[in-house]
């Protein structure tokens, strides 16, 4: 499988370029790539069109490693007669409506009806619009609906579109440019809220929904900055699925079949320049419980894929770091400019290929720091939080430690989403968000007597 000629690739964003052009930091995961003085000259602008064996190898090395994504613009549209499109759906003839009179038409379409209370109204919405209805006589749950809509999929390529979402055919024809490379056997898009609402929870999902997973594409890898993408719209090369989805799972389904297919050394695709609408929960109950029954999914997932689920990735010095920040003594800053400066030490003798080993490694160990810092506060607030607030009412340390980790990650947070909400509820919402996530992921944890999503991945060398 190897890049087709014209194929174009840019750097990505957040890559920092040093040395001239001779070396990359960034990735997925973050690492360092020195080119050679060849391969550099390749790069125009930071663009590279793929017209040989050389610059498809330095292509697919920058895709592979997550420094470039492909300029899709360049791409030739795929036809949508190569596309089935799979709707599962139960009980929304309102929603299943209107995604099909968006579609309107464009491709085949077959709705996979899950065991719905009036399966003739359903059927009938989907006779309107020209579409194969299939009725289940039991209720598989969303991925087993897809997964019979997918045992009817004649064409090369299939995009699965949950029923509550709306999507038109030419952003379905934007995804499926992806599959241009051989390598990429699922694309998705950000998924933005369909209908502004003006309540408070309204306009925290429309700047922080748990679907929408920001403004910049990117390889979407276990551990990574992107480590999985919603199955609200997924496109896909359909001999890359195998059976689908593993329809022994209520939630999580997709995050399962993204990492069983980065296993297999297919790339995932997350692209934030195509969107797709969906309706977001606004009422406070509805809302909350689905915050807490995506967290619930964490546990299951442990038991499939280990420590790629971990909350947090922490090098050695990172989590000794970690633990200097929390114990809050007067060893604790000497110590952490101790730990920085090894690990500076240590980076610098990788980076002996650059121009400014040293200034390198500066800049990499502060990004390593505060990467560690935000990470321990997400613990703090988010999937430790039950444990964190038993230690606040018995220290004062520990107390401490939680109003600053959220004081800051609510000040962080505004700054990057800007939301059209005041900053008290901004604030409150967060909170919320946090504290149902971690309920729904230590309720899951008890359900299956494991505490492997809990705890931090430290991988063995730093």
């Amino acid at each position: 499988m190897t890049l087709p000629p014209g194929f174009a690739v840019r750097l990505a964003p957040g890559v920092r370029v040093r040395d001239h052009g001779r070396t990359l930091i960034g990735g997925a995961p973050i690492r360092v790539n020195h080119l050679s003085a060849g391969a550099r000259d390749l790069m125009r602008d930071g663009t590279l069109i793929v017209a040989d064996a050389a610059t498809r190898r330095l292509a697919e090395q920058l895709l592979h490693s997550g420094m470039a994504e492909p300029v899709t613009a360049l791409l030739a549209t795929i036809d949508l007669d190569q596309v089935t499109c799979v709707i599962p759906v139960r009980d929304r003839p309102v929603q299943l409506d209107r995604l099909l009179t968006g579609l309107d038409g464009a491709m085949r379409v077959i709705v996979v009806d899950d065991a719905s209370i009036d399966p003739e109204r359903m059927a009938k919405v989907a006779g309107r619009h020209g579409a194969d209805f299939i009725p289940l006589h039991r209720n598989l749950g969303p991925a087993g609906a897809r997964n019979a809509g997918l045992r009817e999929v004649a064409t090369p390529y299939v995009v699965f579109v949950d029923s509550d979402v709306v999507i038109d055919p030419d952003a379905v024809a934007r995804l499926l440019r992806h599959l241009h490379d051989p390598r990429v056997a699922l694309v998705a898009p950000r998924i933005r809220g369909l209908d502004r609402d003006d309540s408070w929870i309204g306009r925290y999902e429309a700047a922080r929904s748990s679907l929408d997973l920001g403004r910049d594409s990117a390889l979407v890898r276990p551990h990574s900055t992107i480590a999985w993408v919603p199955s609200a719209v997924l496109a896909a090369r359909v001999d890359a699925l195998g059976d689908g989805f593993d329809s022994s799972m209520s939630v999580g389904e997709d995050v399962d079949l993204v990492w069983r297919l980065d296993a297999a050394g297919w790339r995932i695709r997350y692209d934030a320049d195509v969107v797709a609408r969906h309706d977001h929960r606004t009422s406070l109950r509805s809302w909350l419980r689905r915050k807490a029954f995506y967290g619930s999914g964490a546990a299951p997932l442990a038991s499939r894929h280990g420590s790629k689920v971990a909350p947090a990735v922490l090098t050695p010095i990172g989590a000794a770091t970690a633990v200097a920040v929390l114990a809050q003594r007067r060893w604790s800053a000497p110590a952490v400019g101790l730990l920085s400066g090894v690990m500076a030490w240590r980076l610098s003798r990788s980076l002996r290929g650059g121009d400014h080993p040293w200034r390198t490694a500066g800049e990499l160990t502060a990004l390593g720091i505060s990467a560690n810092l935000a990470q321990l506060m997400h613990l703090l607030l988010r999937h430790w939080w039950p444990a964190a607030f038993v230690g606040a009412v018995l220290s004062r340390r520990v107390r401490r430690a939680l109003l600053l980790a959220a004081a800051v990650d609510t000040m962080i947070e505004r700054r990057r989403l800007e939301p059209d909400l005041d900053p008290a509820r901004f604030a409150i919402a967060l909170r919320l968000d946090d504290a149902a996530y971690g309920a729904g992921l230590w309720t899951g944890a008890v359900g299956v007597r494991s505490v492997r999503a809990l705890l931090p991945h430290i991988p063995h060398s730093s």
